[in-house]
């Protein structure tokens, strides 16, 4: 095989277009998160306003890593399927992605911002997604449902979802739920009425309470009809419009999401002052003024070129060989 020879000619798995536009429609709501805390350098969260949560903070706060988090544990089982079919040993391609995505973070972390969550998927994906491949899909699904409803139950938030909805993502494809989803109409439909239906009540007790508990459940529920609604609208004629927005940013997530963290600590030099200060307004022009731009370059990167730049190295990384990287004429 030539330098220039794609990996994986013996076996090619057509990518679900729904997950690059899950995956770039979470990139954003992350963004929308993470601009502030970004701003702040030295922490992972800005100082909490005051008068409670606002109509941002209720749309996006805890409401999209949930969305990343489960991708995350499908791409793994997406590239354990592929790998089985190409390499003797497919657990050593992936122990060595995951610590290829370790360097990646840790280098983000001390470099740029210490509320870099690559190096916590890396960690997790080592301790309990690589591990899980040895256990059949229904222990699995089982581990998942116990480790999403410990920390509920604890009051936990965030991070200690993280190995919980890892391992729903990972059985989920293990149970070919993720193969038929791009054309599924009534489960997305059924599942996003239950998720709608169950948030409401939640987030008034998140509001009214400030609880831990109504705070993390409101955000899995949320995201939940977020990503069964937006699989219905890509069934309808909004979809060919959903996948050109979102689409090219989810392809490139990787790169995306760490050269956002350059451009809002450039956006932060240039408008000076505390961000505890800036409003929903602000927030949500900084994020368009990085979504765009990103928006742009993915969508005539990705005419070119099979992959973002940091995804291509990721996968040379990943398979020890260098796959190639211009199109085709």
């Amino acid at each position: 095989m030539s330098q220039e020879t794609p990996v994986a000619t013996s076996f090619h798995r057509p990518r679900v277009a729904a997950l690059d536009v899950l995956r770039g429609f979470a990139l954003c709501g992350i963004l929308l998160a993470n601009v502030k805390p970004i701003a702040h350098m030295g922490g992972t969260a800005p100082a909490a306003p005051d008068g409670g949560p606002s109509l941002l903070g209720l749309l996006v706060d805890q409401r999209f890593f949930p969305i990343f988090s489960l991708l995350f544990g499908v791409g793994f089982s997406l590239l354990l399927e592929s790998a089985r079919r190409q390499v003797p040993h497919p657990r050593v391609l992936l122990l060595r992605r995951l610590l290829v995505l370790v360097a990646m973070g840790l280098a983000h972390m001390f470099l740029l911002w210490r509320g870099d969550i690559l190096t916590i998927y890396a960690v997790v994906g080592l301790v309990v997604l690589l591990p899980s491949t040895w256990l059949p899909r229904w222990a699995v699904a089982g581990l998942a449902a116990v480790l999403i409803a410990t920390p509920l139950i604890l009051g936990g938030n965030g991070v200690p979802l993280v190995p919980g909805l890892f391992l729903l993502g990972s059985a989920l494809t293990r149970y070919g739920v993720v193969d038929r989803m791009e054309h599924a109409v009534r489960g997305p439909a059924v599942l996003f009425v239950l998720f709608a239906v169950g948030a409401v009540p939640v987030v008034w007790l998140q509001v009214g309470t400030g609880s831990n508990l109504w705070f993390s459940l409101a955000g899995l529920l949320t995201a939940g009809a977020y990503v069964s609604g937006l699989l219905l609208l890509l069934r309808t004629p909004l979809g060919p419009v959903l996948r050109k927005v979102f689409a090219p940013l989810g392809r490139m997530a990787l790169t995306n999401y760490l050269t956002a963290t350059v451009l809002v600590l450039l956006a932060t030099l240039v408008l000076g002052g505390s961000p505890d200060g800036w409003s929903s307004g602000m927030v949500v022009l900084i994020a368009a003024g990085v979504l765009v731009p990103q928006w742009l370059v993915s969508t005539w990167w990705l005419r070119r070129f099979r992959q973002g730049p940091l995804e291509w190295l990721w996968r040379w990384a990943t398979w020890a060989r260098r796959p190639a990287l211009h199109r085709t004429p």
